[in-house]
């Protein structure tokens, strides 16, 4: 293979990497798909002795990456104004779970699951503004030094550095999940799929948090409720009701965003991703429940 086959297949390499960073800054698989398309566009649309001249291609895409996200991220919060109801992230696959390939072009097929893509630390993400969330996603989660974070966000290294300590005050300041091992967890997820299942509002009140909150978004394309459901009690009434609305509902155990969660199928078709945050008595204290489709479109593959 010549000089410029390895170039190209080296270039292309940064992709894996370029999605799992934009996800994390974007909390859209869709979007951050199309922030790195861009970014290659960009690459190509250098002349070849530009090209030649950048010593760390890796670097460079990273950073226009990065700053297409800080654009996408001022703009999105406007847009999520109008959204109908709740916004939540895009719940992730486990490729293990749904035989996704690593090859092709579906962005969840590139995602690395761990602890920066649970659920609740994407729902504080989108509490921050968008120079602190491109300053805590490069530093915290991957390790950017802050002369390259400056770049993106066009700030001094030292204002960068403030910018992650203020996001890093508010992952700390907002309810975390407990530490609870990964059996506990699914030992939890499994017993309110067992509850829902029989319809048993006194099991499934016993096994949430008094004080939970469910949210849920279904983007105005499906009905949900469009504001958060508080207290255990009441979360237990509102799931037994959507069963008794829809006879068939199959409730399947899949790891979402890297933990146990529940997926919601009626007639082979995926209706809702639910994830979950357990504490330490392996009581439920907050359920995040995706049924908007276009967020759903990776779990169309269960076989």
């Amino acid at each position: 293979m010549g000089a410029a086959g390895a170039d190209i297949d080296a270039v292309a390499g940064e992709r894996r990497q370029l999605i799992n960073v934009a996800y994390r800054l974007l909390g859209s698989l869709a979007e951050a798909e199309d922030a790195v398309q861009e970014a290659y566009a960009r690459w190509y649309a250098l002349p070849r002795s530009r090209r030649d001249e950048i010593l760390s291609p890796g670097g460079w895409l990273t950073t226009v990456t990065g700053r297409i996200c800080l654009d996408v991220l001022g703009s999105a919060r406007a847009r999520r104004e109008r959204y109908v109801g709740a916004w939540l992230p895009d719940p992730l696959p486990d490729r293990a779970d749904w035989g996704l390939v690593s090859e092709g072009g579906d962005p969840a097929d590139q995602m690395v699951l761990d602890e920066s893509v649970a659920m609740a630390l994407l729902v504080v993400l989108e509490s921050m503004t968008p120079a602190e969330r491109v300053a805590f996603v490069l530093h915290d989660v991957f390790r950017y030094p802050f002369a390259e974070i400056a770049a993106i966000l066009g700030r001094t290294p030292a204002a960068c550095k403030q910018l992650a300590a203020s996001a890093r005050r508010r992952v700390r300041d907002a309810p975390g999940p407990a530490a609870v091992a990964g059996d506990g967890r699914a030992e939890a997820v499994r017993r309110v799929k067992e509850a829902w299942e029989r319809k048993d509002i006194a099991a499934l009140v016993d096994l949430l948090d008094p004080a939970a909150v469910m949210t849920a978004d279904g983007g105005g394309l499906v009905g949900t409720v469009l504001r958060p459901i508080e207290g255990g009690a009441r979360i237990a009434q509102y799931m037994v009701a959507i069963a008794d609305r829809a006879p068939g509902l199959e409730l399947l155990e899949r790891s979402v965003n890297g933990a146990p969660g529940l997926v919601a199928r009626r007639g082979g078709m995926v209706m809702t991703v639910a994830s979950f945050d357990v504490d330490g008595d392996g009581l439920i204290t907050r359920i995040w429940a995706v049924r908007n489709p276009e967020k759903l479109r990776p779990w169309l593959r269960d076989g």
